[in-house]
C-alpha cells in the first residue's frame, strides 16, 4: 500500500513539473503596458520568423504575431442592415477577398485607405469576392471601406498588412 501511494506522488510530482514551461524568446527588448483602454506587449528583434503561404491565405509564426480582426461601423451602417461582409485573411501579406453575403453586390463598391486618410483603391466589387491586391503595399495599417452606389458608406474594415 505503502510502495502504490509513493508511485502516485511521484506521478503527480511529475506531472506538476511537466505543466511549468512556457514559451520563451530571447529578444533585444521588450515589455507590457497597460492602461485604462487595454493592454498590449511588445518585443524587439525576433529570433525566428517564418511565413508559410498557400493556396487559401498565409500564416506567420514567430514571436508575438499580431492577430486583429476589426470592424469599424457608423451610423450609416443602420441604413443597410441586410448586408454581410467580411474581409480575410486578417492580417495579410499579399491579398484579401472580401465577401458578400445577401446583397446584390452589383450596386457596391470598396476604397482602400492608408492610415493617413490616402484613396489607394477604388473598386467595383467583382461577385460575391472582390481580390484586393496587397503585395504591393508595405507593412502597415490599412482601412477598407464598402460603399453603396459609391457615396454611402456601409461597412469599414481595419487592415492590418506584414511583411
Amino acid at each position: 500500500m505503502k510502495y502504490i501511494k509513493i508511485q502516485i506522488e511521484l506521478l503527480l510530482l511529475c506531472l506538476s513539473f511537466s505543466s511549468v514551461f512556457a514559451q520563451q524568446a530571447f529578444t533585444a527588448a521588450g515589455g507590457n503596458n497597460s492602461g485604462s483602454g487595454g493592454s498590449v506587449s511588445y518585443s524587439i528583434g525576433t529570433v525566428v520568423y517564418k511565413t508559410n503561404a498557400g493556396m487559401k491565405g498565409s500564416e506567420a509564426q514567430g514571436v508575438q504575431q499580431p492577430y486583429e480582426i476589426s470592424v469599424l461601423t457608423g451610423i450609416q451602417e443602420a441604413i443597410i442592415p441586410d448586408v454581410d461582409c467580411y474581409v480575410y485573411p486578417n492580417p495579410t501579406s499579399d491579398r484579401l477577398t472580401l465577401k458578400i453575403k445577401n446583397y446584390d453586390y452589383s450596386n457596391l463598391s470598396l476604397k482602400l485607405f492608408d492610415s493617413n486618410g490616402k484613396l489607394l483603391v477604388r473598386k467595383k466589387t467583382e461577385g460575391n469576392e472582390t481580390n484586393v491586391p496587397m503585395n504591393r503595399f508595405v507593412p502597415a495599417t490599412y482601412f477598407i471601406k464598402v460603399y453603396l452606389a459609391d457615396s454611402k458608406e456601409v461597412k469599414t474594415f481595419k487592415i492590418v498588412k506584414y511583411k
